[in-house]
């Protein structure tokens, strides 16, 4: 790579530095203050109201503080058991298969349950494959979950080579093969691109390894369906704009030193830009929960922030690619995407049947965008083709909250189970309710207005 910004990387490293230390000094001021607080009060010197409030305030500011300082390094699954009929019942994480870039991950459940092999691929967009912890938690106890854990660029060393999307494409269909015949796949968002092309490779060998059914949420599978902030982006800056002012080298101290690299600190502030008003307001509710002893509803706000602020770095030629192909230049969409010189045909799709999964307000990824999929999978009958629309979600809500939950995960178990009964394949039946749905066929490939989602193209 000949262009990148040289400054990126340093010039975040040195005021980050700058932030801990002035942050850890005033956790150091606050911690004593608390302490003279106490003494205080231990010798009657602080009249009891004004040591409560003060004690309060000092205790949430300490508590900030600390948030402000530290880093946030990749967090815990922590998925240590789910429900399977009622009982609780165990779960091993297990690395099935190591690559350089990622892994693939099986959530291994203590029970005999027959029930769906299913691959979830998640995004590499900055965030770890953490993101997707509610995701994971609410199909294992339903389906056997494995999941692409992606690793941090900046600590894979060069010696292991560059990463681009042919690679990614690549790295999803060689897991998809490696849990075999009989499964089924689910994207969510970025991974949506990678994992039809990586599919319809499989379609084109006539593989035994072909996934039963494809699920693919929020994605930029067509980006000219529906302009978005990210959409605008792309399309105004040539691919030069993006190398040379978001690209930076991975400094000396850190094991892939001297990799190009997207940094996963220009995602986060890229997403937080978007709504700074929302991020404010969250840590003043933060703040003020702590002050008042609310420690649940803090905790909830302080859960999302330790895994939003956890951030890696993507490998730049990837980052690039991605850019270049999926939102210039809409390769998939329009035919010309190719891997490893070979044309990527989604028409050659006739074994796997498809559903895609929108958020009405969907801000990241826009309903229409996903949906695009029908289209480029001509070869599907439709039979096998669906589509749902959440209302009121956004980008997030199609994967994490109530509507998660209770919409969008019981119509995928339904989907998953009925289109396998298709293929003669059985399971037990599920431990958790599912949305009794009538499987009809998408009737038409255009997306529907906002507030009269589908349910499975009915």
């Amino acid at each position: 790579m000949k262009k990148h910004n040289p400054l990126l990387y340093p010039a975040h490293e040195a005021q980050r530095f700058g932030l801990k230390t002035y942050f850890n000094a005033l956790s150091a001021g606050l911690a004593f203050q608390e302490a003279m607080l106490a003494m205080q009060e231990m010798y009657g010197l602080a009249p009891k109201p004004y040591a409560d409030l003060a004690k309060d305030i000092l205790s949430a500011s300490h508590e900030m503080s600390e948030r402000f300082a530290k880093d946030y390094t990749k967090p815990e699954f922590n998925l240590k058991e789910t429900q399977v009929d009622g009982k609780a019942v165990t779960v091993t994480e297990e690395i099935i298969e190591d690559r350089a870039f990622g892994s693939l991950l099986h959530f291994k459940r203590d029970t005999n349950r027959n029930d769906p092999k299913l691959l979830i691929v998640a995004p590499m967009s900055g965030h770890y494959a953490t993101l997707l912890r509610d995701t994971v938690a609410e199909m294992l106890p339903n389906h056997d979950v494995y999941i692409t854990d992606w690793k941090d660029a900046r600590d894979v060393p060069l010696s292991k080579g560059e990463f681009g999307l042919d690679d990614y494409i690549g790295y999803v269909k060689g897991f998809i093969e490696k849990i075999g015949p009989g499964a089924h796949v689910m994207a969510v968002c970025q991974p949506t691109v990678a994992t039809l092309a990586a599919v319809s490779l499989l379609a084109e060998e006539k593989s035994p390894c072909q996934p039963v059914s494809m699920t693919l949420m929020g994605g930029p599978l067509d980006t000219r369906a529906a302009k978005t902030e990210v959409t605008k982006l792309a399309e105004s800056k040539p691919i030069e704009w993006f190398e040379e002012n978001l690209i930076g080298q991975v400094p000396v101290h850190y094991k892939g030193a001297g990799r190009f690299v997207y940094p996963g600190f220009v995602q986060l502030f890229s997403f937080m830009a978007m709504h700074p008003e929302k991020h404010m307001q969250s840590h003043v509710d933060m703040f003020n929960h702590l002050m008042k002893g609310n420690h649940d509803k803090a905790d909830k706000i302080k859960a999302f922030y330790d895994e939003y602020l956890a951030v890696c770095d993507l490998p730049g030629k990837f980052y690039l690619e991605t850019v270049q192909k999926v939102f210039i230049d809409q390769q998939l969409a329009k035919g010309t995407l190719e891997y490893d010189g070979k044309l990527i045909n989604p028409a050659a799709v006739k074994h796997t049947a498809l559903l895609t999964i929108e958020g009405e307000k969907d801000d990241i990824s826009a309903p229409g965008q996903t949906t695009a999929a029908h289209k480029m999978c001509a070869g599907l009958k439709l039979s096998q083709k669906f589509h749902y629309q959440q209302p009121g979600a956004g980008h997030y809500g199609i994967f994490a909250g109530s509507g998660w939950r209770d919409d969008i995960a019981p119509r995928i178990t339904a989907f998953i189970r009925e289109m396998a009964a298709r293929h003669n394949l059985s399971y037990d039946l599920p431990s958790k309710s599912v949305m009794p749905e009538t499987f009809a066929p998408l009737q038409d490939n255009t997306p529907r207005k906002a507030g009269k989602p589908p349910r499975f193209g009915t």
